[in-house]
Formats: C-alpha cells, sequence, structure tokens
C-alpha cells in the first residue's frame, strides 16, 4: 500500500492551527461557562419571583448551557491528548459525540418548554410584575450577546464550540421573547403572551438542534462531508494521467475542520506511481482541502478485488467468488 505521507509539513501546519483555535476555545468556553451559570441563578430567582414561565424556561434552558458547556470544555481537553497506540486518531471523535449530546438536549429541554406552554395557554397565568420580568430579560440577553461574541469564528470550525454556540443563541432568543412577553403583559395585559413566546422560542431551538444533531450524526457514522460531492472527487482522480480506474473511494470527517480520504488507484504500467500520487495529492488538495490522504496503488495484474465497494455509482459491490 502507498500512504500519502510526503505532505507532512502543511499537515502538521494544519494540526497546529486546529490544537491553537482548540486552546484559545477552551478559554473562552471556560468564560462563557461562568457567565452563564451566575446569570443563571438570578434568572431563575426572576422568573420565581415574577411567575413567568419564559423567564424560568430560559433559566433551565441555562442550566442546560451550564452542562453542555462542561461538557464541550471537557471534550475539548480531551480531544487535544495525542494518539496512542490505542486511540490511534486520538479523542478527536469526542468533539462530535459532545456536539451530539449538546443537540439532544437542546431539543428534550425544547419539547418540556413546549409541554409547560401548552399547560399555561389553556391557563395563562396573571403575572403582576411584568416591569421586572422585562428587566431581568434584557440582563439574560446582554450576557448572552457577550457569550455569543466570545464564541463567534470559532464555532464556525469546530463543532464542540458550534454547539455551546446554538446554546447561548438558544438562549439570546429566549431572552427576546420574555422582553417580548414582559412588555405585552406589563403594557396590554396580555397574560398568554408569555406562553406563546416560549413556545416560538421553543421551535426555533428545536430547528437549530436538528440541524447540529444531523451533522454530528453524519460524521458519527463517517459519511461524506457535506461540502464534498464524492462523484466529483471520483472524476478528478479518474482524470489524472495514468490512473484507469478507482475503487473502495472513500470520504470522510475525522473532526471538525479535518476530512480523511482513502482509495485504491489501478494505474497504467508506464505511470511512476511516486509522481502519480503526487499528482493525485495535489489536486485533491487543492480543490477538496483533504490533507490526510491513504492511497493503495494497484495495477491490472495486481488488484485487490477481495471486496470491492461502489463510490459514486448505484448500490453494488463485488466480491472474490464473482
Amino acid at each position: 500500500m502507498t500512504s500519502e505521507n510526503g505532505h507532512r509539513h502543511a499537515h502538521g501546519a494544519h494540526a497546529h492551527t486546529h490544537d491553537a483555535l482548540s486552546a484559545r476555545g477552551r478559554r473562552r468556553l471556560l468564560l462563557v461557562l461562568v457567565l452563564t451559570a451566575v446569570y443563571m441563578l438570578a434568572e431563575a430567582a426572576g422568573g420565581w419571583v415574577t411567575g413567568s414561565l419564559a423567564l424560568l424556561a430560559d433559566a433551565g434552558h441555562m442550566f442546560a448551557d451550564v452542562a453542555a458547556i462542561a461538557l464541550a470544555l471537557v471534550a475539548a481537553r480531551f480531544g487535544a491528548r495525542p494518539a496512542s497506540p490505542t486511540k490511534t486518531y486520538g479523542y478527536y471523535r469526542l468533539e462530535i459525540l459532545a456536539a451530539f449530546i449538546n443537540g439532544v438536549t437542546l431539543a428534550a429541554v425544547s419539547l418540556f418548554i413546549l409541554y409547560d406552554a401548552y399547560g399555561r395557554w389553556l391557563a395563562p397565568p396573571v403575572l403582576e410584575r411584568g416591569g421586572l420580568m422585562t428587566a431581568v430579560a434584557a440582563g439574560g440577553l446582554l450576557v448572552n450577546l457577550v457569550c455569543a461574541w466570545l464564541l463567534h469564528g470559532d464555532h464556525e470550525r469546530d463543532m464542540n464550540v458550534r454547539g455551546a454556540w446554538l446554546h447561548v443563541i438558544g438562549d439570546a432568543l429566549g431572552s427576546l421573547g420574555a422582553i417580548a412577553a414582559g412588555a405585552l403583559v406589563m403594557l396590554k395585559g396580555w397574560h398568554a403572551a408569555d406562553p406563546l413566546f416560549s413556545a416560538l422560542i421553543a421551535v426555533l431551538i428545536i430547528w437549530s438542534s436538528w440541524n447540529l444533531i444531523r451533522e454530528a450524526t453524519n460524521i458519527l457514522l463517517e459519511g461524506t462531508p457535506a461540502h464534498i460531492n464524492l462523484a466529483a472527487v471520483e472524476d478528478i482522480i479518474l482524470s489524472t494521467d495514468g490512473v484507469e480506474d478507482v475503487h473502495d473511494l472513500h470520504v470522510w470527517t475525522i473532526t471538525s475542520g479535518r476530512e480523511a480520504l482513502s482509495a485504491h488507484v489501478r494505474h497504467t504500467h508506464v505511470a511512476v506511481p511516486a509522481e502519480l500520487l503526487r499528482s493525485l495529492r495535489s489536486q485533491l488538495h487543492d480543490q477538496f482541502g483533504v490533507d490526510h490522504l491513504t492511497i493503495q496503488m494497484e495495477t491490472g495484474d495486481f488488484e485487490d478485488e477481495a471486496f470491492h465497494f461502489c463510490t459514486s455509482g448505484t448500490a453494488c459491490f463485488r466480491s472474490a467468488k464473482e
């Protein structure tokens, strides 16, 4: 087997960048954890005093945030550990697992809020302190905006941070809903606004958490990254001079920002394997950003036919028995 290891310098730089981002992300996650935990207590107290479901729901959501961010910090810490003989990829997948758990937690909290909002919609409680409710919610919004700013940028590169960022955004939306509900209660006396806005925010949170769950699940199942077209990858390989065929082509995500590719490439007898590998590496890196490559070179008289998976075609495979 010919494995792509010639791009060590660039790959090492890529790994260094990822680790630096994770270190900065951990520091900011810790600050977000402290801010969220402190205001969670304030919002819970405000919800208890005013009797507002929107505030209590937001405080409950912030409690889920504290647990989720703590989980994200633990996953990021373990994810920074080096690979070992028993964990050859290291602990990078813990970031994805934490993101998946965060998404499920978001959905569960939102379903609970919807259930409680339904009961309050049928029998809206009388809220006497709309001004206090609005003030507490405004403070929560300010804290959420600061936390979102701290995590902004890293959430696009690290799925683990994105899970925490989505929690914070969900909290910000919850605070906006609580502010609107408090204003309507205070100005119009419409007490049903509290459960209504709680339900609307819960639906938005479920929608965002579903996208996170779907993306994390695809990575855990080693599915093809959404931004990579497998047929296009196959076409690039087949169009390379010296390549006769490609099979057992797989592209998957190790962790956020790290894609890997493996394939069996059958080449002509006149092709020089080292030069062909260099050309494939360059094209796959430039076109799709894939740095981690493992390519098995084969010729027509030496081809591993024990088991072939299809690449971008329809469902089919062949075994040595055929």
